[in-house]
Protein backbone atom coordinates (compact mmCIF):
# COMPACT_ATOMS: atom_id res chain seq x y z
CA UNK A 1 0.00 0.00 0.00
CA UNK A 2 2.75 2.40 0.99
CA UNK A 3 4.78 1.53 -2.12
CA UNK A 4 1.72 2.04 -4.35
CA UNK A 5 1.12 5.44 -2.78
CA UNK A 6 4.72 6.43 -3.52
CA UNK A 7 4.34 5.35 -7.16
CA UNK A 8 1.12 7.38 -7.44
CA UNK A 9 2.75 10.48 -5.96
CA UNK A 10 5.77 10.10 -8.23
CA UNK A 11 3.58 9.66 -11.29
CA UNK A 12 1.45 12.69 -10.36
CA UNK A 13 4.60 14.77 -9.86
CA UNK A 14 5.95 13.61 -13.23
CA UNK A 15 2.77 14.56 -15.05
CA UNK A 16 2.56 17.92 -13.24
CA UNK A 17 6.21 18.78 -13.85
CA UNK A 18 5.97 17.65 -17.48
CA UNK A 19 2.90 19.83 -17.96
CA UNK A 20 4.61 22.84 -16.39
CA UNK A 21 7.74 22.27 -18.48
CA UNK A 22 5.72 22.04 -21.68
CA UNK A 23 3.79 25.17 -20.72
CA UNK A 24 7.02 27.11 -20.07
CA UNK A 25 8.46 25.83 -23.34
CA UNK A 26 5.37 26.85 -25.27
CA UNK A 27 5.52 30.34 -23.75
CA UNK A 28 9.19 30.65 -24.67
CA UNK A 29 8.55 29.43 -28.21
CA UNK A 30 5.82 32.00 -28.86
CA UNK A 31 6.96 35.00 -30.90
CA UNK A 32 6.61 38.29 -29.02
CA UNK A 33 3.44 40.32 -29.01
CA UNK A 34 3.83 43.80 -30.49
CA UNK A 35 2.07 46.85 -29.03
CA UNK A 36 2.59 50.18 -30.80
CA UNK A 37 1.13 53.26 -29.07
CA UNK A 38 1.26 56.28 -31.37
CA UNK A 39 0.12 59.75 -30.33
CA UNK A 40 -0.72 62.69 -32.60
CA UNK A 41 1.17 66.03 -32.58
CA UNK A 42 2.92 65.35 -29.27
CA UNK A 43 6.06 67.33 -28.51
CA UNK A 44 9.38 65.86 -27.39
CA UNK A 45 9.16 67.53 -23.98
CA UNK A 46 5.56 66.52 -23.20
CA UNK A 47 6.54 63.55 -21.02
CA UNK A 48 8.13 63.60 -17.58
CA UNK A 49 11.09 61.41 -18.51
CA UNK A 50 11.75 63.66 -21.54
CA UNK A 51 11.82 66.81 -19.44
CA UNK A 52 8.28 68.07 -18.94
CA UNK A 53 8.23 70.42 -15.95
CA UNK A 54 4.46 70.30 -15.44
CA UNK A 55 2.89 67.16 -16.99
CA UNK A 56 2.82 64.00 -14.88
CA UNK A 57 3.32 60.78 -16.85
CA UNK A 58 4.17 58.10 -14.26
CA UNK A 59 3.31 55.11 -16.48
CA UNK A 60 5.44 56.18 -19.44
CA UNK A 61 8.23 57.19 -17.03
CA UNK A 62 8.10 53.71 -15.47
CA UNK A 63 8.07 52.16 -18.92
CA UNK A 64 11.34 53.99 -19.65
CA UNK A 65 12.86 52.66 -16.41
CA UNK A 66 11.77 49.15 -17.37
CA UNK A 67 12.96 49.56 -20.94
CA UNK A 68 14.96 51.79 -23.27
CA UNK A 69 14.59 55.51 -23.92
CA UNK A 70 15.67 56.87 -27.32
CA UNK A 71 16.64 60.53 -27.52
CA UNK A 72 17.37 60.74 -31.27
CA UNK A 73 14.34 58.99 -32.74
CA UNK A 74 12.72 60.64 -35.77
CA UNK A 75 9.23 60.26 -37.17
CA UNK A 76 9.05 59.60 -40.92
CA UNK A 77 7.68 63.06 -41.78
CA UNK A 78 6.34 66.08 -39.88
CA UNK A 79 2.70 65.56 -40.89
CA UNK A 80 -0.08 63.03 -40.19
CA UNK A 81 -0.66 60.79 -43.22
CA UNK A 82 2.93 60.76 -44.44
CA UNK A 83 4.20 59.91 -40.96
CA UNK A 84 1.78 56.99 -40.66
CA UNK A 85 2.70 55.71 -44.10
CA UNK A 86 6.35 55.58 -43.04
CA UNK A 87 5.88 53.70 -39.80
CA UNK A 88 3.38 51.24 -41.30
CA UNK A 89 5.44 50.31 -44.40
CA UNK A 90 9.11 50.94 -43.56
CA UNK A 91 9.33 53.33 -46.52
CA UNK A 92 9.94 57.02 -46.90
CA UNK A 93 6.35 58.19 -47.47
CA UNK A 94 7.22 59.86 -50.78
CA UNK A 95 8.50 56.50 -52.09
CA UNK A 96 4.93 55.18 -51.88
CA UNK A 97 3.17 58.35 -52.98
CA UNK A 98 1.70 59.48 -49.64
CA UNK A 99 2.17 63.21 -48.99
CA UNK A 100 0.88 65.65 -46.35
CA UNK A 101 -2.44 64.94 -44.55
CA UNK A 102 -5.15 63.26 -46.60
CA UNK A 103 -8.55 64.87 -46.27
CA UNK A 104 -12.01 63.28 -46.20
CA UNK A 105 -12.92 61.81 -49.56
CA UNK A 106 -9.29 61.69 -50.66
CA UNK A 107 -8.90 60.16 -54.15
CA UNK A 108 -5.69 58.46 -53.00
CA UNK A 109 -4.65 56.25 -50.11
CA UNK A 110 -2.30 53.43 -49.32
CA UNK A 111 -1.74 51.13 -52.29
CA UNK A 112 -2.86 47.50 -51.97
CA UNK A 113 0.55 46.50 -53.34
CA UNK A 114 2.31 47.88 -50.27
CA UNK A 115 2.87 45.59 -47.29
CA UNK A 116 1.87 47.11 -43.96
CA UNK A 117 3.26 46.03 -40.61
CA UNK A 118 -0.12 44.43 -39.92
CA UNK A 119 -0.02 42.41 -43.14
CA UNK A 120 3.55 41.32 -42.44
CA UNK A 121 2.62 40.05 -38.96
CA UNK A 122 -0.73 38.59 -40.01
CA UNK A 123 1.15 36.37 -42.48
CA UNK A 124 3.15 35.14 -39.47
CA UNK A 125 -0.04 34.09 -37.65
CA UNK A 126 -0.60 37.22 -35.57
CA UNK A 127 -4.01 38.59 -34.62
CA UNK A 128 -4.08 42.28 -35.51
CA UNK A 129 -6.08 45.29 -34.34
CA UNK A 130 -6.04 49.07 -34.67
CA UNK A 131 -7.89 51.25 -32.17
CA UNK A 132 -7.66 54.92 -33.09
CA UNK A 133 -6.87 57.13 -36.07
CA UNK A 134 -5.96 55.54 -39.44
CA UNK A 135 -5.43 58.44 -41.91
CA UNK A 136 -4.16 56.49 -44.93
CA UNK A 137 -7.32 56.94 -46.99
CA UNK A 138 -11.01 56.80 -46.07
CA UNK A 139 -12.46 55.02 -49.11
CA UNK A 140 -13.38 51.43 -48.30
CA UNK A 141 -10.47 50.06 -50.33
CA UNK A 142 -8.02 52.07 -48.20
CA UNK A 143 -9.41 51.17 -44.75
CA UNK A 144 -7.17 49.30 -42.25
CA UNK A 145 -9.34 46.17 -42.46
CA UNK A 146 -8.26 45.94 -46.13
CA UNK A 147 -4.58 46.29 -45.16
CA UNK A 148 -3.91 43.59 -42.60
CA UNK A 149 -5.98 44.51 -39.55
CA UNK A 150 -8.57 42.04 -38.24
CA UNK A 151 -10.29 44.71 -36.16
CA UNK A 152 -10.67 48.50 -36.19
CA UNK A 153 -12.44 50.95 -33.94
CA UNK A 154 -11.74 54.62 -34.51
CA UNK A 155 -11.73 57.52 -36.95
CA UNK A 156 -10.48 57.58 -40.57
CA UNK A 157 -8.61 60.90 -40.45
CA UNK A 158 -7.72 63.74 -38.07
CA UNK A 159 -10.18 64.70 -35.36
CA UNK A 160 -10.34 68.33 -36.55
CA UNK A 161 -11.74 67.33 -39.94
CA UNK A 162 -15.30 67.95 -38.81
CA UNK A 163 -17.91 70.75 -38.91
CA UNK A 164 -16.55 72.36 -35.72
CA UNK A 165 -13.23 73.32 -37.32
CA UNK A 166 -12.46 77.01 -36.64
CA UNK A 167 -12.19 77.59 -40.41
CA UNK A 168 -15.37 75.72 -41.32
CA UNK A 169 -17.30 77.62 -43.97
CA UNK A 170 -14.33 79.75 -45.01
CA UNK A 171 -11.53 77.30 -45.83
CA UNK A 172 -13.23 73.95 -45.19
CA UNK A 173 -16.68 72.41 -45.47
CA UNK A 174 -16.25 69.21 -43.49
CA UNK A 175 -19.01 66.66 -43.00
CA UNK A 176 -19.64 65.03 -39.57
CA UNK A 177 -16.71 63.00 -38.21
CA UNK A 178 -17.45 59.26 -38.59
CA UNK A 179 -16.65 56.67 -35.93
CA UNK A 180 -15.97 53.23 -37.41
CA UNK A 181 -16.35 49.70 -36.10
CA UNK A 182 -14.44 47.69 -38.69
CA UNK A 183 -15.96 48.89 -42.00
CA UNK A 184 -19.23 50.23 -40.60
CA UNK A 185 -19.89 53.80 -39.48
CA UNK A 186 -21.54 53.32 -36.11
CA UNK A 187 -21.77 56.98 -35.06
CA UNK A 188 -20.74 60.53 -35.90
CA UNK A 189 -18.86 62.37 -33.21
CA UNK A 190 -19.96 65.62 -31.60
CA UNK A 191 -18.15 65.07 -28.30
CA UNK A 192 -14.75 63.33 -28.32
CA UNK A 193 -14.19 63.36 -24.56
CA UNK A 194 -14.71 59.59 -24.17
CA UNK A 195 -12.62 58.54 -27.17
CA UNK A 196 -9.33 57.92 -25.32
CA UNK A 197 -11.18 55.83 -22.72
CA UNK A 198 -13.02 53.80 -25.37
CA UNK A 199 -9.85 53.10 -27.34
CA UNK A 200 -8.19 51.93 -24.12
CA UNK A 201 -11.09 49.64 -23.22
CA UNK A 202 -10.99 48.14 -26.72
CA UNK A 203 -7.23 47.57 -26.39
CA UNK A 204 -7.55 45.84 -23.03
CA UNK A 205 -10.36 43.63 -24.33
CA UNK A 206 -8.27 42.67 -27.37
CA UNK A 207 -5.36 41.64 -25.12
CA UNK A 208 -7.68 39.58 -22.92
CA UNK A 209 -9.18 37.80 -25.94
CA UNK A 210 -5.82 37.03 -27.56
CA UNK A 211 -3.68 36.02 -24.60
CA UNK A 212 -3.06 32.54 -26.07
CA UNK A 213 -1.77 33.62 -29.49
CA UNK A 214 0.65 36.29 -30.72
CA UNK A 215 -0.91 39.65 -31.53
CA UNK A 216 -0.14 43.09 -32.96
CA UNK A 217 -2.00 45.91 -31.22
CA UNK A 218 -1.73 49.36 -32.84
CA UNK A 219 -3.13 52.26 -30.78
CA UNK A 220 -2.84 55.52 -32.78
CA UNK A 221 -4.48 58.03 -30.42
CA UNK A 222 -6.27 60.97 -32.11
CA UNK A 223 -5.03 63.16 -29.23
CA UNK A 224 -3.31 65.52 -28.48
CA UNK A 225 -4.12 66.77 -32.00
CA UNK A 226 -6.53 69.72 -31.74
CA UNK A 227 -9.36 69.94 -30.86
CA UNK A 228 -8.35 68.74 -27.40
CA UNK A 229 -10.76 66.50 -25.50
CA UNK A 230 -10.38 64.75 -22.16
CA UNK A 231 -12.72 62.74 -19.95
CA UNK A 232 -13.96 64.04 -16.61
CA UNK A 233 -11.54 61.81 -14.71
CA UNK A 234 -8.59 63.90 -15.91
CA UNK A 235 -10.20 67.28 -16.50
CA UNK A 236 -8.34 69.98 -14.55
CA UNK A 237 -5.73 67.56 -13.19
CA UNK A 238 -2.64 69.02 -14.85
CA UNK A 239 -0.61 72.15 -14.13
CA UNK A 240 -0.29 72.46 -17.93
CA UNK A 241 -3.99 73.10 -18.51
CA UNK A 242 -6.16 71.13 -20.92
CA UNK A 243 -3.20 69.98 -23.00
CA UNK A 244 -1.56 68.48 -19.92
CA UNK A 245 -4.85 66.82 -18.93
CA UNK A 246 -4.94 65.10 -22.33
CA UNK A 247 -1.39 63.79 -21.98
CA UNK A 248 -2.13 62.53 -18.46
CA UNK A 249 -5.09 60.56 -19.81
CA UNK A 250 -2.92 59.06 -22.54
CA UNK A 251 -0.42 58.08 -19.85
CA UNK A 252 -3.28 56.44 -17.93
CA UNK A 253 -4.14 54.52 -21.11
CA UNK A 254 -0.54 53.28 -21.40
CA UNK A 255 -0.77 52.09 -17.80
CA UNK A 256 -4.01 50.19 -18.45
CA UNK A 257 -2.53 48.41 -21.47
CA UNK A 258 0.57 47.39 -19.50
CA UNK A 259 -1.64 46.25 -16.63
CA UNK A 260 -3.64 44.03 -19.01
CA UNK A 261 -0.40 42.49 -20.28
CA UNK A 262 0.70 41.82 -16.69
CA UNK A 263 -2.62 40.26 -15.66
CA UNK A 264 -2.45 37.87 -18.61
CA UNK A 265 1.19 36.92 -18.01
CA UNK A 266 2.24 38.54 -21.30
CA UNK A 267 4.41 41.44 -20.17
CA UNK A 268 7.81 39.75 -20.50
CA UNK A 269 7.19 38.51 -24.03
CA UNK A 270 5.67 41.72 -25.37
CA UNK A 271 7.48 44.51 -27.19
CA UNK A 272 5.63 47.71 -26.33
CA UNK A 273 6.56 50.99 -28.03
CA UNK A 274 5.41 54.51 -27.24
CA UNK A 275 6.07 57.41 -29.62
CA UNK A 276 4.35 60.14 -31.69
CA UNK A 277 3.70 60.89 -35.36
CA UNK A 278 5.33 64.35 -35.39
CA UNK A 279 6.01 67.38 -33.24
CA UNK A 280 3.63 69.97 -31.78
CA UNK A 281 1.32 72.18 -33.83
CA UNK A 282 2.76 75.41 -32.47
CA UNK A 283 0.14 77.71 -34.06
CA UNK A 284 -2.32 76.53 -31.41
CA UNK A 285 -0.40 78.08 -28.53
CA UNK A 286 -1.66 76.79 -25.16
CA UNK A 287 -3.35 73.86 -26.92
CA UNK A 288 -0.04 72.75 -28.46
CA UNK A 289 2.80 70.75 -26.98
CA UNK A 290 6.45 71.63 -26.52
CA UNK A 291 9.38 70.37 -28.60
CA UNK A 292 11.99 72.01 -26.36
CA UNK A 293 14.94 72.07 -26.46
CA UNK A 294 14.55 71.59 -30.21
CA UNK A 295 13.73 74.17 -32.85
CA UNK A 296 10.27 74.69 -34.36
CA UNK A 297 7.53 72.04 -34.60
CA UNK A 298 5.11 70.21 -36.87
CA UNK A 299 5.20 71.10 -40.56
CA UNK A 300 8.91 71.92 -40.81
CA UNK A 301 12.15 69.97 -41.25
CA UNK A 302 13.74 71.32 -38.06
CA UNK A 303 14.45 68.99 -35.14
CA UNK A 304 11.30 69.94 -33.25
CA UNK A 305 9.16 68.62 -36.10
CA UNK A 306 10.32 65.01 -36.24
CA UNK A 307 12.49 64.32 -33.19
CA UNK A 308 10.01 62.57 -30.95
CA UNK A 309 9.83 60.89 -27.55
CA UNK A 310 10.37 57.15 -27.95
CA UNK A 311 10.26 54.43 -25.29
CA UNK A 312 10.49 50.69 -25.92
CA UNK A 313 10.05 47.92 -23.37
CA UNK A 314 10.61 44.21 -23.97
CA UNK A 315 11.65 42.51 -20.70
CA UNK A 316 12.61 39.18 -22.28
CA UNK A 317 15.20 40.75 -24.57
CA UNK A 318 16.05 44.36 -23.67
CA UNK A 319 18.15 45.36 -20.66
CA UNK A 320 16.17 47.98 -18.73
CA UNK A 321 16.85 51.56 -17.69
CA UNK A 322 19.04 52.57 -20.61
CA UNK A 323 19.15 55.73 -22.73
CA UNK A 324 20.31 55.62 -26.36
CA UNK A 325 21.25 58.64 -28.49
CA UNK A 326 21.88 56.75 -31.73
CA UNK A 327 19.70 58.17 -34.52
CA UNK A 328 16.95 55.91 -35.83
CA UNK A 329 13.75 56.66 -37.76
CA UNK A 330 10.20 55.32 -37.89
CA UNK A 331 11.00 53.59 -41.18
CA UNK A 332 13.33 51.27 -39.24
CA UNK A 333 10.61 49.82 -36.99
CA UNK A 334 9.05 47.44 -39.54
CA UNK A 335 12.34 45.66 -40.40
CA UNK A 336 13.30 45.61 -36.70
CA UNK A 337 10.01 43.95 -35.78
CA UNK A 338 10.45 41.55 -38.71
CA UNK A 339 13.81 40.46 -37.30
CA UNK A 340 12.47 40.00 -33.78
CA UNK A 341 9.35 38.07 -34.83
CA UNK A 342 10.83 36.09 -37.71
CA UNK A 343 8.35 37.67 -40.13
CA UNK A 344 9.16 37.99 -43.81
CA UNK A 345 10.07 41.45 -45.09
CA UNK A 346 7.99 42.99 -47.90
CA UNK A 347 8.90 41.93 -51.43
CA UNK A 348 9.10 45.53 -52.62
CA UNK A 349 11.98 47.88 -51.77
CA UNK A 350 11.76 49.51 -48.34
CA UNK A 351 14.00 52.19 -46.84
CA UNK A 352 14.14 51.03 -43.23
CA UNK A 353 16.87 48.82 -41.76
CA UNK A 354 16.66 46.73 -38.60
CA UNK A 355 18.06 48.57 -35.58
CA UNK A 356 17.73 45.60 -33.23
CA UNK A 357 21.47 45.58 -32.45
CA UNK A 358 21.24 49.24 -31.44
CA UNK A 359 18.30 48.54 -29.14
CA UNK A 360 20.04 45.60 -27.47
CA UNK A 361 23.25 47.58 -26.99
CA UNK A 362 25.29 45.34 -29.26
CA UNK A 363 26.03 48.39 -31.45
CA UNK A 364 26.00 52.15 -30.88
CA UNK A 365 26.06 53.03 -34.58
CA UNK A 366 22.99 53.43 -36.72
CA UNK A 367 22.94 50.96 -39.63
CA UNK A 368 21.72 53.83 -41.82
CA UNK A 369 24.39 56.13 -43.22
CA UNK A 370 21.96 59.04 -43.30
CA UNK A 371 18.30 59.96 -42.86
CA UNK A 372 16.45 62.17 -45.34
CA UNK A 373 13.86 64.76 -44.38
CA UNK A 374 11.24 65.19 -47.05
CA UNK A 375 8.12 67.32 -46.64
CA UNK A 376 5.25 68.74 -48.67
CA UNK A 377 5.13 67.03 -52.09
CA UNK A 378 8.55 65.42 -52.42
CA UNK A 379 10.70 68.33 -51.22
CA UNK A 380 14.05 67.20 -49.78
CA UNK A 381 14.68 69.79 -47.09
CA UNK A 382 17.27 68.19 -44.82
CA UNK A 383 19.64 65.31 -44.08
CA UNK A 384 20.87 63.85 -40.78
CA UNK A 385 24.39 62.41 -41.15
CA UNK A 386 26.10 61.30 -37.94
CA UNK A 387 26.13 64.29 -35.62
CA UNK A 388 25.32 66.68 -38.46
CA UNK A 389 22.00 68.02 -39.75
CA UNK A 390 22.13 69.87 -43.07
CA UNK A 391 19.32 71.93 -44.60
CA UNK A 392 18.93 72.80 -48.26
CA UNK A 393 17.36 76.12 -49.28
CA UNK A 394 13.61 75.97 -48.81
CA UNK A 395 10.65 77.89 -47.41
CA UNK A 396 9.39 77.04 -43.91
CA UNK A 397 6.90 78.37 -41.41
CA UNK A 398 7.51 79.73 -37.94
CA UNK A 399 5.57 81.15 -35.00
CA UNK A 400 8.60 83.09 -33.77
CA UNK A 401 7.56 86.71 -33.36
CA UNK A 402 3.92 85.85 -34.06
CA UNK A 403 0.91 86.05 -31.77
CA UNK A 404 0.24 82.47 -30.59
CA UNK A 405 -3.16 80.86 -30.82
CA UNK A 406 -5.25 80.28 -27.72
CA UNK A 407 -7.95 77.91 -26.46
CA UNK A 408 -8.38 76.02 -29.72
CA UNK A 409 -7.95 78.88 -32.18
CA UNK A 410 -4.72 78.98 -34.24
CA UNK A 411 -2.28 81.83 -34.62
CA UNK A 412 -0.86 82.83 -37.98
CA UNK A 413 2.49 81.49 -39.16
CA UNK A 414 5.16 83.67 -40.72
CA UNK A 415 6.97 82.23 -43.75
CA UNK A 416 10.77 82.24 -43.91
CA UNK A 417 12.95 81.65 -46.97
CA UNK A 418 16.21 79.79 -46.30
CA UNK A 419 18.44 80.90 -49.19
CA UNK A 420 21.70 79.10 -48.43
CA UNK A 421 22.71 75.67 -47.14
CA UNK A 422 22.81 75.52 -43.34
CA UNK A 423 24.66 72.95 -41.20
CA UNK A 424 24.31 72.21 -37.48
CA UNK A 425 25.99 69.86 -35.02
CA UNK A 426 22.78 68.60 -33.42
CA UNK A 427 24.63 66.67 -30.71
CA UNK A 428 26.16 69.86 -29.27
CA UNK A 429 23.87 72.54 -30.67
CA UNK A 430 20.54 70.80 -30.04
CA UNK A 431 18.53 73.99 -30.61
CA UNK A 432 20.15 74.55 -34.02
CA UNK A 433 21.35 78.07 -33.34
CA UNK A 434 24.85 78.16 -34.90
CA UNK A 435 25.13 77.52 -38.63
CA UNK A 436 28.60 76.01 -39.19
CA UNK A 437 28.39 75.25 -42.92
CA UNK A 438 31.27 77.63 -43.73
CA UNK A 439 33.54 75.91 -41.18
CA UNK A 440 32.92 72.38 -42.50
CA UNK A 441 32.88 72.41 -46.31
CA UNK A 442 33.94 68.75 -46.47
CA UNK A 443 30.89 67.70 -44.42
CA UNK A 444 28.62 69.80 -46.63
CA UNK A 445 30.07 68.17 -49.73
CA UNK A 446 29.66 64.66 -48.31
CA UNK A 447 26.01 65.26 -47.41
CA UNK A 448 25.30 66.85 -50.79
CA UNK A 449 26.59 63.69 -52.45
CA UNK A 450 24.38 61.53 -50.23
CA UNK A 451 21.41 63.74 -51.08
CA UNK A 452 22.11 63.40 -54.80
CA UNK A 453 21.98 59.62 -54.40
CA UNK A 454 18.60 59.82 -52.73
CA UNK A 455 17.30 62.31 -55.29
CA UNK A 456 18.14 59.81 -58.02
CA UNK A 457 15.89 57.30 -56.26
CA UNK A 458 13.01 59.41 -54.94
CA UNK A 459 13.40 62.76 -56.67
CA UNK A 460 13.26 66.24 -55.21
CA UNK A 461 10.74 68.93 -56.13
CA UNK A 462 13.06 71.66 -54.80
CA UNK A 463 15.68 70.85 -57.44
CA UNK A 464 13.29 69.56 -60.13
CA UNK A 465 14.79 66.06 -60.01
CA UNK A 466 12.52 63.17 -61.00
CA UNK A 467 13.20 59.96 -59.06
CA UNK A 468 13.39 56.51 -60.66
CA UNK A 469 11.91 54.51 -57.76
CA UNK A 470 8.76 56.34 -56.70
CA UNK A 471 5.67 54.14 -56.50
CA UNK A 472 2.08 55.19 -57.05
CA UNK A 473 -0.36 55.48 -54.14
CA UNK A 474 -3.63 53.62 -54.22
CA UNK A 475 -6.21 55.44 -56.35
CA UNK A 476 -9.97 55.34 -56.66
CA UNK A 477 -11.24 53.54 -59.75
Amino acid sequence: MYRSLLYLLAFTCFISCKSKTENVASKVDLPPNIVLIFTDDQGYQDIGVFGSPNILTPNIDQMAKDGVKLTSYYSAQPICSASRAGIMTGCYPNRIGIHNALGPGSPVGINANETTMAEMLKAKGYKTAIYGKWHLGDDQKFLPTRHGFDEWFGIPYSNDMWPHHPWQGTVFNFLPLPLYENETVIDTLEDQSQLTTRLTEKSVDFINRNKDNPFFLYVPHPQPHVPLFVSDKFKGKSERGLYGDVIMEIDWSVGKIIEALQKNGLEDNTMIIFTSDNGPWLAYGNHAGSALPFREGKGTAWEGAQREPFVIKYPDKLTPNRTLDTPIMAIDLLPTIAEVTGAQLPNQTIDGVSVWKVLTGESTKSPQEAYFFYYRVNELMGVRYGKWKLYFPHRYRTMNGQEPGKDGLPGEYRMVDMTEIELYDVTQDVSEIKNVAAQHPEVVEKIKNLADGMRAQLGDALTDVIGSENREPGKLD
